[in-house]
């Protein structure tokens, strides 16, 4: 047992959970309304799967959308599977929760984002070499722009 609670790993567990249920829901009804998602993955992840030729164009980072023309959405406790189409070519993918590193849907101005601090120590009680926090992210009206939101600032 730790000496402390581990609240940006139980936040991005949560915020996992959350998108987990959004495609659930989309995966059994379709999209509802004006809903559709932009989903920026690392292509580096572990399972991720997508063809070779999207993996040379996006060696590090993608963002794909799931909108007007997607199949085969399927998820899983790990993930999801879903057919996009990309340039009159419809490619499979398999993108694990874990990759996500943006999820927004900005027909109602709402976003998550999950960042990582990367640190040189292994020091279990330094608080910096945890996940950052997850921030939540919504869009401004009038201009399109993000307005950050940062756990960071409640923590003490």
């Amino acid at each position: 047992m730790t000496d402390r609670i581990d609240y940006g790993n139980l936040m991005h567990e949560a915020m996992r959970g959350l998108i987990r249920r959004v495609l659930s829901d989309v995966e059994a009804g379709g999209l509802p309304g004006e809903h559709h998602f932009f989903i920026t993955l690392d292509t580096t992840y572990p399972g991720v799967a997508i063809a070779d030729w999207l993996r040379e164009r996006y060696p590090d980072e993608m963002t794909v959308v799931i909108q007007h023309w997607y199949e085969n959405l399927e998820v899983d406790e790990d993930g999801f599977s879903v057919t996009l189409n990309f340039g009159d070519s419809p490619e499979p993918l398999y993108i694990p929760f874990d990759a996500i590193r943006t999820f927004v849907d900005p027909s109602v101005e709402f976003g998550l984002r999950f960042e990582t601090q990367d640190s040189g120590d292994d020091d279990e009680d330094d608080f910096e070499d945890d996940e950052a926090a997850p921030e939540v992210v919504e869009a401004e009206e009038d201009r399109g722009a993000a307005e950050v939101v940062s756990l960071d600032k409640f923590r003490k």
